[in-house]
């Protein structure tokens, strides 16, 4: 089944990990296949593909905001996910999308699938546009998550490494929500393409309490017996005086019921946090 998947955007976090789980699977980075460029993808071989995973995103939040960031925010978040709808359309190939809190302003404790979108950044405008389009294809999969971890640059990775050079850090208090692990994803996502409920959107994240950024890095200290001290400190004062920051939602944690409905099991983030802070200290 998954040689018929083509993973894009494969050597991201994301898409190493469903580079793992599906080793057969076809694979496309962005100088690859140029997914903003609808030629290059009329011309790709499509044939015997039946599902694209689009791992693919500009996610730098705060670069977004810049000239040349905004435009490679709206090619990459929002025109390359209309070109990949139309093709799967035209291919009749399912879609799998990964779409970001980001959309939403933050106001509402727990995010719904319903929920309006509300970006307050360019990143999320780009983001909700790129979901937009998406929904426009005919067999497709959103999942909308937030905190990501995994192979690469993260919040839990940059922690161990202040944690090891003896740092005690200032941690923003007032955003919350929960990690969302790339395992967790991964899972979700083969749950859906292998029970095949209904087509749309799916909130994804590992389940357990919803907690602030500075609580996290304690649990992450204490998981690899940092002997350090925490210090709270709100987004407002940790961004003041810096220029071309973008604004963050401050609640980015998911209501889960609806892909739980459909018989998939959330893993608790403590768990996997657990899992992969061993991992990362060769525990």
């Amino acid at each position: 089944m998954s040689s018929s998947f083509l993973i894009i955007g494969a050597n991201g976090q994301l898409g190493k990990a469903l580079q793992a789980q599906y080793p057969d699977a076809r694979t496309a980075d962005m100088d690859e296949l140029d997914i903003t460029n609808p030629e290059a993808l009329e011309s790709y071989d499509w044939s015997g593909i039946s599902t694209i995973l689009n791992a693919a995103a500009y996610t730098n939040v705060d670069g977004a905001e810049t000239q040349d960031g905004r435009v490679i925010a709206w090619n990459v978040n929002a025109v390359a996910p209309a070109n990949l709808a139309k093709i799967a359309n035209e291919k009749d190939i399912t879609l799998v999308h990964i779409s970001t809190d980001y959309v939403f302003d933050g106001t509402h404790e727990a995010h719904t699938e319903s929920e309006l979108f509300s970006p307050l950044s360019v990143y999320g405008a780009s983001k909700a546009a790129g979901d937009i389009a998406i929904m426009q294809s005919n067999k497709y999969y959103i999942l909308r998550t937030s905190w990501v971890i995994g192979d690469g640059k993260n919040f839990v990775r940059t922690m161990l490494e202040l944690g090891q050079k003896g740092i005690s850090p200032s941690v923003v208090d007032d955003q919350v929500g929960r990690l969302t692990f790339t395992s967790e994803l991964v899972k979700a996502i083969d749950h859906l393409l292998t029970t095949n409920p209904a087509f749309g959107t799916y909130n994804v994240s590992n389940s357990g309490d919803i907690i602030s950024w500075a609580d996290i890095t304690r649990e992450i200290f204490k998981e690899a017996g940092f002997d350090l001290q925490v210090t709270n400190t709100t987004t407002e004062d940790y961004y003041r005086g810096k220029k071309g920051i973008a604004p963050r939602p401050l609640h980015s944690a998911f209501n889960l019921e609806k892909v739980q409905a459909t018989g998939f099991a959330s893993t608790d983030w403590r768990i996997d946090l657990h899992r992969y802070i061993n991992k990362e200290l060769g525990k």
